[in-house]
């Protein structure tokens, strides 16, 4: 791994439920005062309407005003911006993470994993790949929300050709995640990172949507034994923190668990 310290800011809000201008409109407020502070910035899943089934009527398409918006930001800040928002795409509606960088590039994940119980598996298409995104040295692993009950397909591995390589060095999650169920995020988050010798990210939002789930947040930026640099609570809020290049290198070589990883395929 050659990088430097990375900033990341996580951007934990209360979405506005349908009301994609508005909530456009609520988060570039919180994002204004990052401008020149921060490396990457990170929004909720779905951070334009809420999860909500029945925002696939009124998804945008790729030259919509929300990948416009999200291009316009990162440019603004001179960071990268990310988040999670409904795409009509080939045919299908896709809760697409979108990673927008600086110069006005854009790429994104499609999440694989559709939580059933809400049955976004019959309404929404399901990716098909997992992404590795590269930024200031750093290799960047985008997952969206019901991904993290999935160790197998977000294993991070390691090159045994190229000693010290592995496939990521940090998690980003983005997501709305009730707050019944809590304790499955802070504990899977904090295992995300210690099994895969990697910083984690993630980004939850706050408040009580549209079909009345309560958010308690809980945003975290965790290092690569699962300590937290900085945790959010129940509230609207901001926070950046530093991950370091050299003390993630140094662990890895440290306790080279990954020398003693099983192999395996990953098969659709």
């Amino acid at each position: 791994m050659n990088a430097h310290d990375l900033r990341v800011s996580l951007v934990q809000g209360d979405t506005r439920w349908h009301d994609p201008a508005g909530n456009r409109a609520m988060y570039e407020g919180l994002l204004a005062p990052l401008a020149g502070a921060t490396d990457l910035v990170v929004l909720p899943e779905t951070f334009t309407s809420g999860f909500s089934n029945e925002a696939i009527h009124r998804a945008e398409d790729m030259d919509g005003p929300t990948v416009a918006w999200i291009r316009e930001q990162a440019g603004k800040l001179g960071a990268v911006v990310t988040g999670s928002v409904q795409i009509r795409d080939a045919g299908g509606v896709y809760n697409r993470l979108l990673w927008a960088t600086p110069d006005g590039q854009l790429a994104h994940y499609d999440k694989r994993h559709l939580f059933r119980m809400a049955n976004e598996h019959e309404r929404y298409a399901a990716g098909s790949e997992r992404r590795i995104f590269e930024w200031k040295g750093w290799r960047i692993c985008p997952l969206v929300c019901y991904d993290l009950r999935f160790p197998v397909f977000i294993r991070n591995r390691f090159d045994v050709d190229a000693p010290g390589r592995f496939d990521y060095d940090l998690l980003v999650f983005v997501a709305n995640w009730p707050s019944a169920r809590r304790n499955a995020w802070r504990t899977l988050l904090r295992a995300r990172a210690m099994e895969n010798l990697a910083c984690v990210a993630a980004v939850n939002r706050v408040g009580r949507d549209g079909n009345e789930h309560d958010y308690a947040g809980d945003s975290v930026l965790l290092d690569f034994i699962g300590e937290p640099l900085v945790e959010c609570d129940d509230r609207p809020q901001v926070v950046t923190s530093a991950f370091s290049a050299s003390a993630l290198a140094h662990y890895r070589e440290r306790f080279p668990a990954q020398r003693d990883a099983d192999r395996f395929q990953l098969l659709d």
